[in-house]
């Protein structure tokens, strides 16, 4: 009998020291679950305060104010502005891939008809459908006011309506890459009823983030678009930007330091001597003023590959973009790399004056008398060169005296050639120069036709490059490129470059391209 009282005692201990432990479990996890909901609290408060620290207000300026409407004006930056109010039918992706905007799909017929079919269920900001009315009414304005969007229409001959959302662009020839061309802003038609477009004193209307609340003679205040076709998934941040008027840009750099202006975007090279180093974020972006030498590919001596190669080999970009040019441009090697998915890199030459010499040997050119010489079809050959350059650009006259001096050590002689306009024109018509500097305004469709196409600007001859740069399929398009590059038909020197400037408490994703400055403008904002 005292064995079996000894064990009750002894399980009623162990029953207490478990009911024990299971109480200090659930406390445990009590408290666990009170710190957790306090996390989620206090994390939940965290995003509350951040959220209450964004500015509802951007601030930028500009200057040359001329008409809010994207058809009629000439100014630069109001047309980087409008690219937030109003939506063209394609829009141009950071890497310069074509996205449906207002247009739900487009089809090509033929080599000159495309079928266009828009999205209805879009609205304008009062409220009214888009229908396909708006684009043809779109496109006879900028055929009938000097538009400087006449170059993405030129070759439209007419528009068929077939019904509210579908309509068919017919043009006068063929366009490759034509899609690229829809990406102009597009105008209500029914707004602008019994309206003088140009002398209109409506405040214009589009489809986009953003929309016009007013225009006085001091500023411009937009508010964000209710309306706009992706404010349910993806609102903007900033709820309004006001644009303040100015006569000068120093005034506004002036404004920005002062911390009045929270967006600068400007080309000017020296916009530290108004800002200084300090205080602020920049982000540069590649334009499109693209500078190359184009050499003539039917001249004796240039029409020798090596010798084209040589040259390319022979040209430091770097010391013409950033000692020459001072660093206000960015080097470049071709017309598409910009930022276009489309580029292709392969075969690019960079400079060795080295390689450039063994180029030339490689080929049978000898040095002697201070010339390269080759026996050509019996005849002896030298490399001397004549470069053309209009000399109304003080900056492409000291560009091509870079060159001659870069050449020149290597031992390429040229001679450089300032003519006046007229006559440089007429060389560059004509194609009857050797060596000429010069440049385009890239477009963004990739079309590189003026460069390696038939009757292309140097008078190369390609087959395989010519139906290669026509093809659809991306692969093809590049192979064009990499042949190209290692054929040297001409030599990308730089483009110009853009900087947009952004007060520190300015935050967002940041992607600017010289089609669209204001990339992604739904996640910009503003902090305290």
């Amino acid at each position: 009998m005292k064995s079996g009282g000894n064990n009750f005692f002894k399980y009623i201990f162990i029953l207490v020291v478990i009911a024990l432990i299971c109480g200090a479990i659930y406390i445990l996890y009590s408290n666990n679950d009170k710190n957790n909901e306090e996390d989620d609290t206090n994390n939940s408060t965290a995003e509350q305060n951040k959220d209450m620290s964004i500015v509802e207000n951007l601030k930028m300026g500009i200057t040359n104010f001329d008409t809010m409407n994207p058809i009629l004006t000439k100014n630069r930056e109001i047309v980087n502005i409008d690219n937030l109010i109003f939506d063209p039918l394609f829009m141009i992706t950071s890497d310069y891939k074509l996205e449906n905007c207002l247009a739900n799909s487009i089809t090509k017929k033929s080599d000159t008809s495309y079928e266009v079919k828009i999205d209805t269920n879009i609205k304008w900001q009062d409220g009214s459908s888009l229908i396909s009315k708006d684009v043809e009414y779109t496109i006879e304005q900028i055929k009938n006011t000097g538009s400087i969007y006449t170059a993405n229409v030129q070759h439209i001959s007419n528009i068929e309506i077939i019904d509210s959302e579908t309509f068919i662009i017919n043009l006068d020839t063929p366009v490759p890459y034509f899609e690229y061309n829809l990406t102009f802003p597009i105008v209500s038609s029914r707004y602008y009823l019994n309206e003088d477009f140009v002398n209109s004193n409506k405040i214009p209307i589009g489809t986009g983030m953003y929309k016009i609340a007013s225009i006085n003679d001091n500023n411009i205040l937009l508010v964000k678009n209710d309306r706009w076709r992706k404010f349910k998934t993806n609102p903007q941040k900033t709820q309004s930007i006001t644009l303040q008027k100015y006569s000068a840009i120093g005034e506004i750099f002036n404004t920005f330091k002062l911390g009045n202006v929270d967006i600068v975007n400007t080309y000017m090279t020296n916009y530290t001597d108004y800002v200084g180093t300090m205080g602020y974020n920049k982000r540069e972006y590649s334009g499109r003023e693209y500078d190359f030498l184009s050499i003539n590919c039917n001249d004796n001596i240039l029409s020798d590959v090596a010798v084209r190669k040589a040259i390319n080999y022979a040209i430091n970009k770097e010391t013409i973009a950033n000692t020459i040019l001072g660093g206000s441009k960015v080097i470049s090697n071709s017309p598409l790399d910009y930022g276009s998915y489309l580029y292709n890199s392969e075969g690019v030459i960079e400079f060795n004056q080295d390689q450039a010499k063994q180029t030339l040997e490689n080929a049978g050119w000898t040095y002697a008398n201070s010339r390269w010489q080759k026996n050509i079809n019996g005849y002896v050959r030298k490399i001397n060169l004549s470069l053309v350059v209009s000399k109304s650009s003080e900056e492409r006259v000291r560009v091509a005296n870079s060159i001659k001096e870069q050449l020149a050590s290597i031992g390429i002689i040229v001679n450089v050639v300032q003519v006046d306009d007229n006559k440089y024109q007429e060389y560059l018509n004509n194609k009857n120069y050797q060596l000429i500097l010069t440049g385009v305004v890239s477009s963004v469709t990739p079309d590189l036709s003026y460069f390696y196409g038939q009757g292309n600007i140097s008078n190369y001859y390609n087959e395989e490059v010519f139906e290669k740069i026509k093809a659809v399929d991306v692969n093809s398009f590049k192979e064009a490129q990499k042949i190209a590059n290692e054929e040297v038909p001409h030599i990308g020197l730089y483009r110009n470059k853009g900087t947009i400037i952004l007060n520190l408490n300015v935050g967002g994703e940041f992607s600017p391209n010289s089609n669209f400055l204001y990339y992604n403008f739904d996640k910009w904002y503003r902090q305290q």
